[in-house]
């Protein structure tokens, strides 16, 4: 294996078998999310003809489900994480799949949901997977190299999604749905091939789990969740509704953001490894607000493009939450607090677009990303305040290949 991973230029010391082959599953889901997300607005605007405020109703009720995961994982806890990984994936590929039979804006909601709840799931459990597969000392970097696996997946993904759209376009937008879901099933599939001991503990682990010692990371995943939505959906809605922008030019650009992102998440997880959360989130926060102030004052397309981009590039800085919370909390409460922190996430990720979709008619897009400036700021004096007391080991070791 060693001999092998040298030959792919892959670092012995950190991918083992179990790792690639979640690389694997990471890629595979990826490469049909990529499919999925290149065609997801020109599908709802122009397939089923919705307007920007029904999108954005459509955005807050879809994370419903991680209001409620706290609950939904005490349900999961008991069950091996990788197991729970490989149901939630099942269960999110299937629900993307009925995408393409909802012709009613009910039907739509029904199934968004569908796969919400299989994506909200798989969430902490994906971010307890890679953690366990890596030592405390090199999670940055396990976390950085499986998200640049992931953009190069989508870079696949868009850019056959592009390419096809450019030159078929009579191929239904839906087909997109059935063909990003069957990859994210299959995925599913080799996830079932994770050693059921992952992640396992001496302990067994909380159904669930609220202590007072992690209020800084709930805090930041509240405020994380407030501006989650605006960050990822409304820099598309505004390219389409505003300059039209069709499905192979959102697929570019998409696909342009994925390659960016393929280069720089291994710096990314290099740069928290290096200099701890503390100094990386807050300064992501910053360079954050900022760039929301650039969306509200531009009406140059290409210079929004580059901010889109860039922030695409920088809230991937947000794993920094999770390599926090593993590198202090007990191995049997990383999984229970991962999941009570997306439900406190998912407070304010389904009320800011509800919230949004009203305002949008009153403010504009400018006031919105105004607004979301001003609560990236916010967060910054708790972002101070991550810090790492105790040194972990290098000596740590996750769990061994079969």
């Amino acid at each position: 294996m060693k001999r092998i991973l040298s030959k792919l230029a892959l670092d012995p010391t950190i991918w083992s078998r179990n790792l690639i082959l979640l690389a694997v599953t990471v890629f595979l889901n990826q490469f049909g999310q990529g499919i999925l997300g290149g065609a997801r607005t020109n599908f709802f605007l122009d397939a089923l003809g919705m307007t920007g405020d029904q999108v954005l109703w459509l955005e807050g009720i879809r994370e419903i489900p991680g209001l409620a995961l706290i609950f939904i994982a005490a349900l999961t806890m008991r069950m091996p994480l990788s197991r729970s990984a490989a149901w939630s994936i099942l269960l999110m590929g299937v629900g993307y799949g009925l995408f393409a039979f909802a012709h009613s804006y009910t039907a739509l909601l029904v199934v968004a949901v569908i796969a919400s709840l299989g994506m909200h799931v798989w969430m902490p459990a994906h971010s307890a997977l890679s953690m366990s597969l890596s030592t405390k000392d090199k999670t940055g970097r396990v976390l950085g190299m499986l998200s640049s696996a992931g953009a190069l997946a989508s870079i696949v993904g868009m850019g056959a999604l592009a390419l096809i759209s450019k030159l078929e376009a009579s191929i239904p937008l839906a087909a997109y749905y059935i063909t990003g879901a069957l990859f994210i099933i299959i995925a599913a599939l080799l996830t079932f091939k994770l050693p059921t001991d992952i992640g396992a503990t001496e302990q067994e682990p909380p159904r669930m789990l609220l202590k007072r010692r992690y209020w800084l990371y709930y805090v930041l995943t509240f405020f994380q969740g407030s501006r989650k939505q605006v960050l990822s959906t409304f820099g598309i809605l505004l390219l389409v509704d505003r300059f039209g922008f069709d499905v192979w030019q959102v697929s570019l650009l998409l696909l342009v953001s994925a390659v960016v992102n393929l280069v720089g998440a291994p710096y990314m997880g290099k740069l928290l490894d290096q200099f701890g959360e503390r100094a990386t989130v807050t300064l992501s926060y910053v360079l954050l607000a900022l760039f929301c102030i650039g969306f509200a004052t531009t009406q140059n397309v290409w210079l929004l493009i580059a901010l889109l981009i860039a922030v695409k590039l920088l809230v991937m800085l947000g794993m920094g939450l999770n390599t926090y919370l593993y590198r202090t909390a007990p191995a049997e409460e990383l999984t229970p607090t991962l999941s009570a922190g997306i439900s406190i996430n998912h407070v304010t990720s389904v009320a800011m677009p509800l919230v949004a979709g009203a305002l949008l008619p009153v403010i504009g897009y400018s006031g919105i990303f105004i607004g979301t400036a001003g609560l990236i700021l916010l967060s910054v004096p708790f972002a101070l305040g991550l810090r790492v007391e105790t040194q972990f080991s290098p000596q740590t070791q996750p769990v061994a290949d079969d």
